[in-house]
């Protein structure tokens, strides 16, 4: 199935870096569905933020803990430097630019690490990487300060979302902002930027989220309205 938005101007074009193509599809049709143009470009030197009104930072395997002055333990993926290298660039490309970005997951780990902040390396806690078939479907709450961006986007102080992440924000980053917390564990679940035009980041995966609820797709077209377009959602077709 394809998705598009129909007559979209150049500047709601989304980059999507990528290492595996079949992993970006949800990311891709979620940008789509929100009225956007989604660009995957798959993460190699050549990748950059010209000619692009945002970018989408998605999940995927650790950052290596050498960029946050620590040693991998025995939880922790193999590392992907090369991906870690290029999405640390984009994403100061993307700061200097002031241009939005919307960080999910491991995007929102590696936006905090470009801020000199670190991680932890092993929840060992099934609450937040369960073994959902369906990950649509939420499993856990998540507590959002109403005095941030993302607060005003939900519209509300309590979100259902889904999880599957055994990584998550330990020291935040320099200039970035708690947004949303688990209540129950304590672990960090949304980040902001304040002085940028957009910079959110989850821990969740609101683009498996939106086919069941529609309250995740306005992060998306929160992200569509930074980049300076406020029309309605794209014509999904095929």
């Amino acid at each position: 199935m394809v998705y598009r938005a129909e007559n979209m101007p150049a500047r709601t074009r989304i980059l999507i870096p990528y290492r595996f193509e079949h992993k970006v599809k949800p990311y891709a049709r979620a940008v789509a569905e929100a009225g956007m143009e989604p660009v995957p470009v798959l993460v190699t030197e050549s990748a950059n933020t010209a000619g692009f009104a945002g970018v989408v930072l998605t999940g995927g395997t650790d950052v290596n803990p050498i960029r946050y002055g620590q040693t991998a333990g025995p939880e922790t993926d193999a590392p992907d430097d090369e991906r870690d290298e290029v999405e640390l660039r984009l994403v100061k490309s993307a700061l200097d630019q002031d241009l939005p970005i919307l960080a999910i997951c491991r995007g929102m780990q590696i936006l905090n690490i470009a801020h000199d902040g670190t991680l932890i390396q092993h929840l060992g806690c099934i609450r937040h990487d369960p073994e959902a078939k369906d990950v649509s479907q939420p499993v856990h709450e998540v507590e959002i300060d109403p005095d941030t961006q993302l607060g005003r986007i939900a519209g509300e102080c309590r979100w259902r979302v889904n999880s599957r992440h055994h990584q998550a924000v330990d020291r935040v980053g320099k200039g970035l902002k708690v947004s949303a917390t688990d209540p129950e564990a304590g672990v960090v679940e949304a980040l902001e930027r304040p002085d940028r035009r957009f910079v959110i980041a989850v821990q969740w995966h609101p683009e498996d989220q939106i086919s069941a609820s529609a309250e995740q797709l306005r992060l998306f077209n929160a992200l569509r309205e930074a980049c300076g377009y406020s029309s309605g959602p794209g014509e999904r077709i095929g």
